[in-house]
């Protein structure tokens, strides 16, 4: 059977042969989580949203003390930095839905078993050696499971960026710090721009900049309909949505 990602990939190929901007697609925002029974990063909202059929479900990951990758968006979780403290004093936390907080290992293995792309936003960390550690840990993993082409990159930090460019040069790698044009990015081995829709509304010449220099466009957190249409109308190839249901229904 032909995977949706396979196919996805196969008709944008088509598209550009024939000079044809691929359609916008769906990213959901820490997953689906704006349903029953999910809740952002869990694994319930990974799961929702292939269910839903959006192209990928963005997720976060953090290092702690001790070198495991966990997903979980705020640098804190139950008064604890998660950057400071080891695994075992967090393993058995709970996130809202009663998961318990994932590891990347955990959240990769159900991934695998889906129909979507992974996007994976590693946060920021204290020092430079603390994030060329944790990426160097996270693609370590990520092609030990053979996943390459199933995870995409997303990062603020410019240093992260750079560093998974250097480790992993064929992936998909965005910048969403919003403050260099896709042309510096470029010469730095970054492929793709992923930036607030406040960034681009400033400079809606950076979209055909990127596609102009074969890059990526995805443009965060967009939640109203207006805005969903206007970055549709400008061709952004990904919009990221806390709504994936009702984004897809524009298109």
């Amino acid at each position: 059977m032909i995977m949706k990602r396979t196919l996805i990939s196969a008709l944008a190929l088509v598209a550009c042969f024939i000079g044809i901007q691929a359609q916008t697609q769906v990213i959901a925002h820490r997953g689906f989580w704006k349903t029953e029974g999910s809740a952002q990063n869990s694994i319930t909202a990974l799961e929702k949203a292939a269910e839903a059929e959006v192209y990928g479900s963005e997720f976060d990951v953090l290092m702690t003390s001790d070198g495991t990758i966990v997903v979980n968006h705020d640098h804190a979780i139950e008064g604890m930095v998660i950057a400071e403290t080891p695994y075992k004093k967090l393993k058995k936390l709970k996130i809202k839905n009663g998961e318990k907080l994932p590891t990347l290992k955990s959240y990769l293995k159900k991934g695998k078993k889906l129909d979507i792309q992974l996007i994976l936003e590693a946060k920021p960390l204290p020092t430079k050696e603390m994030e060329d550690q944790a990426i160097a840990t996270i693609v370590k993993m990520v092609k030990k499971m053979g996943l390459q082409k199933q995870v995409e990159y997303i990062a603020f930090s410019l240093n992260i960026c750079e560093q998974l460019a250097k480790l992993t040069p064929e992936s998909e790698i965005a910048y969403l710090n919003g403050n260099l044009s896709p042309a510096e990015l470029k010469k730095k081995g970054i492929n793709g721009i992923d930036y607030n829709q406040k960034v681009l509304e400033k400079h809606p010449e950076w979209v055909e900049e990127a596609h102009r220099l074969g890059m990526k466009v995805n443009v965060w957190t967009v939640n109203k309909e207006d805005m969903m249409r206007k970055f549709i109308d400008m061709k952004v190839d990904y919009i990221t949505t806390d709504y994936p249901l009702e984004t897809q229904k524009l298109l």
